[in-house]
Order: C-alpha cells, then structure tokens, then sequence
C-alpha cells in the first residue's frame, strides 16, 4: 500500500482564503493529504474544495462527513461536486460523530449509529455509481433518486471507527477505517478488524494530536484538558473501556458525572498524556508518529494544537520530504 503523510486542515486563527500559500506549501514539503473535520466550526467540505482549487496535487478527505446530519440526496450531491473538482484525488470519510453533535446541537436522535452508517455507506455506493436508488433501509428511506452528476473515478470511502463492528465495516463494505483519540500500541488492538473479507488490509487513516513544545507542564494542562473534553463523551468513553482502560479512567468519569470538572481533568494520569498526545521536539514527534505507522496506520494525519505558525513550523520540521 503507497505510503501517505497527510495533515489535519483547516489551521486555527488563519482565515479560509489565507490557506493558498499554506497548501502550495505542503505540497512543496512532500506531504500527500489534507483531511478536514466538522465539529462546529468550518464544515468538512469548503476547506477541501479551496484546496482542490489551489493544489490539486494533494488528496483531500473528510474526517468526517456525520452520517445524520445531510439528507442522503444533500450528501451525494456534495461528495459528487468534490470529486467532480478533483476528479480521483477525494477521499469520504463518514462516520457516526456522537450524540453531542448530532442531537444537542443538531436536534437528530442519535439511534442506531451502526446501522445508520451502514446504511449510508450502502446508498453511497449505489448513488455513486449512477444507479437509480429505490431503497427501504432501516435507518432511512431512498424513493427514486439518481446522482445527476458522473462521477468517474469512484472515490474510496472510508468509515470513521472506534470499536470492532463499526471496524469490520470499514474493512468488509469500506475501503478503509479513520481512526482517533489512540495511542500507537492501540493501533495493534484496531488495525487487525480492518480487513477485506479475504483479510486483504485496508487504508488506516489516523488523526494523530500533536502539541508542538518541548514544556511538560503546558503538555499536561492543555492534554489533560483535551482529553476530559473527548474521552467523557459516551463515544469515546465506550472505546477506552473496549481498549482497557476503564480502571485507568473511571476516576475522571465518576468526577465529570457528579460535576466536579476540575478533579475530573486532574484524574487523568500523566501516561496517558503521553500516550494520546504527541509533543516534544520535532525529533521526538516524528518518531512518535512513525510508531503509528509502524503498528498499522498507512496515513497519519497530525491536527496540531496550536496556531498557524505553530503548525506549519511543526509540520515543516517533520515533514517527509
């Protein structure tokens, strides 16, 4: 399988028209991907149809596109657009998302997210390819829908996966898995489920959160602080638990339940920092990257916390070229 280095895009603090110089740079640097994220701030799309513009050369990929939130005609619509703008260099990731976005800011009940996925993922493939979609599935409806656009070539899709089923989805009706909040030596846990059903292994894309500064005070203040943010999230809280890691962490859970957010972020160990977050010299997280790569994932793609300059001074110290 080709090696790829991506990076998590857009970057904080820098406005969406500003990122042409960024994205001619990574190209220029060697780096392969750019994937984006929605999360409540930009959408997965604009920031990769910017980058399809400006420097085609790059693959761009969602990180992911939340199954709920678009109507099933709304998303083929956009996933065609983008292949359309950057016809075989467009990669879907979809996923599940959590219940927080999904049904507090979204007002969608978040039932039966397998399902849902699987659901998708199937229509996808139909719409996709140009066939006329007349289907009942059991998390929705399709009645005589056709993709009016072609779309040639297929664009691989990706599942954003956490556990062992929505794993082998991503590997029997995916073309691959997205992968976060991790550490390297958990990648050895996920990485087999991913599979072909001839056992033919998959793409792994990894969002790897990279903290650029060798102070480990700020390490733990701010990891400690994103980690309470996600891992407290029923999601995310369930995969750590499959992982083994509920001792480690009931801890943070009882206190974030009963309020008390502070003891909750000061539960959580300093091994675990270290484990989920990346950080030190450049040295350092290149090689804490390439432990990632080592145990499973084909392309790593760092988010780092902090600023533009941060991150393109960081990605510029480790970038593969």
């Amino acid at each position: 399988m080709t090696r790829r280095f991506g990076v998590t895009v857009p970057f904080e603090g820098l406005a969406l028209r500003d990122h042409r110089e960024v994205y001619r740079e990574l190209v220029d640097l060697g780096y392969t991907d750019l994937w984006s994220a929605e999360s409540g701030a930009y959408d997965a799309f604009t920031p990769l149809v910017l980058a399809a513009a400006w420097a085609p050369e790059l693959r761009v990929g969602t990180a992911i596109i939340p199954v709920y939130t678009r109507g099933a005609m709304t998303l083929a619509s956009q996933i065609a657009s983008l292949c359309a703008a950057n016809p075989g260099q467009f990669a879907v990731g979809i996923g599940s998302s959590s219940n927080i976005i999904v049904e507090r800011w979204n007002g969608i009940p978040f039932d039966k997210p397998y399902q849902r996925v699987r659901d998708t993922l199937r229509f996808l493939r139909s719409a996709l390819a140009g066939e006329k979609v007349t289907e009942t599935y059991e998390t929705f409806a399709v009645n005589g829908f056709r993709l009016g656009v072609k779309v040639d070539p297929q664009p691989p899709i990706l599942v954003a996966a956490l556990r062992a089923g929505m794993l082998r989805l991503a590997g029997t009706e995916g073309d691959g898995a997205i992968i976060n909040w991790l550490s390297a030596d958990d990648v050895g846990t996920v990485a087999p489920y991913v599979a072909g059903s001839d056992g033919t292994p998959k793409e792994i894309v990894a969002r790897l959160f990279v903290l650029p500064t060798e102070d480990r005070d700020l390490v733990r203040f701010v990891g400690r602080r994103a980690i309470a943010q996600y891992l407290n999230v029923p999601v995310y809280a369930a995969f750590h638990e499959w992982l083994g890691r509920g001792e480690m962490l009931r801890p943070m859970w009882d206190h974030w339940k009963a309020g008390d957010r502070t003891a909750a972020t000061d539960a959580i160990p300093d091994e675990l920092v270290d484990d989920l977050i990346i950080w030190g010299s450049p040295g350092r997280i290149r090689d804490h990257i390439e432990r990632y790569v080592a145990a499973g994932v084909t392309t790593p793609a760092p988010a780092i916390l902090g600023n533009a300059d941060q991150a393109l001074a960081t990605l510029r110290a480790i970038a593969p070229g």
